[in-house]
């Protein structure tokens, strides 16, 4: 009997281990199920971690390359504008704007050249002039105004000389009127070449003054279109990238201002001088026409005064 109820004693003692181990089981299906739902999110975080690692590890990123470039434009861009001048930006200038620049440098040249022979030039032929023009005052004759004259050129001089000879070549004609009428026909010609003489140059300041802003327009736009080809190269749209390249640019305008600029001056104050300069040789024209009409009326005299004698 004590067998028997040591044997159910162990049936029941292992019923209720089992029992106790059903109960058991559950609560630690639980307990390893709730940890589980935040392991998901950790499994798909898992790849984004090391996609920065992998991005960096890409030798030529992108994303990463536009920025790199500005950025070593940006550096080249602050160096030149620490070191921009107008010799720099010329030297780093398009081969076409150089030489745009250069040629009207030239012609600034030519037109300062010109301006300082003129003004020469125009003070010497108005003293000689005006000095001539003194000594003749009292002469009766033509004869006396060149005696007077003597050997110093000046355009009194050669309408004197006109008059002289179409006196001459106009000897034993009693019309007095063609006479005079021919010698005004020289002294116009002479006028005429005293005016191309003297406004020689004149025209090279007006051909500079009216095309000089326009070719430096034409290097400005020459500059500023291989500005805007090197912004779509680079692809940044930085002032302090394209800045070089425009100002560069805008230099051929500067250029072509100052060799613009000057020759209008000096064309306008030239023409002013020029008109007062050939007042002078009308004035000359006209002493000279005078002189003329002296010795045509004292020939008549003198021809009169022979025929009553002989009479």
């Amino acid at each position: 009997m004590k067998n028997m109820s040591l044997s159910r004693v162990m049936i029941l003692a292992a019923i209720s281990a089992l029992a106790m181990l059903s109960l058991a089981a559950p609560s630690s299906a639980q307990q390893g199920t709730t940890p589980a739902a935040p392991s998901a999110p950790v499994a798909q975080q898992a790849p984004v971690a090391p996609a920065p690692a992998a991005q960096a590890a890409q030798p030529s990123d992108a994303v990463a390359t536009p920025a790199e470039r500005e950025g070593k434009l940006l550096k080249a861009a602050a160096a030149e504008l620490k070191e921009l001048s107008p010799w720099s930006m010329f030297k780093s200038a398009d081969v076409l704007v150089k030489a745009v620049m250069l040629g009207l440098a030239f012609a600034s040249l030519v037109t300062w050249t010109i301006f300082i022979a003129k003004m020469l030039e125009l003070a010497v032929v108005q003293r000689k002039l005006r000095s001539a023009l003194a000594k003749i005052a009292d002469a009766r004759s033509l004869a006396e105004a060149q005696f007077a004259l003597g050997a110093k050129g000046s355009v009194l001089a050669s309408f004197l000389a006109a008059a002289m000879r179409e006196a001459r070549l106009s000897a034993g004609i009693s019309s007095d009127a063609g006479i005079k009428e021919r010698a005004a026909s020289s002294f116009a010609e002479i006028v005429r070449a005293e005016a191309r003489r003297i406004r020689l140059g004149m025209g090279l300041l007006a051909t500079i003054g009216a095309t000089s802003p326009f070719v430096g327009l034409f290097g400005t736009v020459w500059g500023i279109m291989n500005s805007f080809i090197g912004i779509s190269k680079s692809q940044t749209t930085n002032l302090a990238v394209v800045a070089p390249g425009i100002a560069e640019a805008l230099l051929a305008t500067a250029f072509g201002l100052v060799a613009a600029i000057p020759a209008v001056i000096i064309y306008n104050h030239f023409a002013r001088v020029t008109k007062g300069y050939l007042e002078l040789v009308s004035r000359a024209s006209g002493a000279a026409g005078r002189l003329l009409s002296r010795d045509l009326d004292r020939t008549h005299v003198s021809g009169s005064h022979s025929r009553t004698a002989a009479e």
